[in-house]
């Protein structure tokens, strides 16, 4: 890969996820968690969406974390529990 498409982005898997149907969704205090987790130089990170209708609107917070599985089942477990202290922590405080 040259020089120039590492500096741009290119073929850089990390630098930004790719969409994906969430892997699992629980609901938690009225907020809906959604695991996203994402391959990442051969393993899973942490990823996942908080959203919440609020006002008739659709609110979302994406959330990347540090952490990295080499097993799918563990990167979604981490998510719904990272997005779960989320929601614990913030509320709605979350979206503002």
């Amino acid at each position: 890969m040259s020089f120039l498409n590492r500096l741009f982005g290119g073929g850089n898997e990390a630098a930004e996820p790719k969409t994906a149907a969430p892997a699992k969704q629980i609901e938690h205090k009225g907020f809906l968690i959604s695991a996203t987790p994402y391959k990442a130089e051969g393993q899973y990170q942490t990823c996942g969406v908080v959203s919440k209708e609020i006002d008739g609107v659709m609110k979302e917070h994406k959330f990347i974390r540090a952490d990295r599985f080499a097993g799918l089942d563990d990167a979604v477990d981490i998510s719904i529990k990272k997005g779960i202290q989320l929601v614990d922590e913030q509320g709605e405080k979350i979206f503002g």
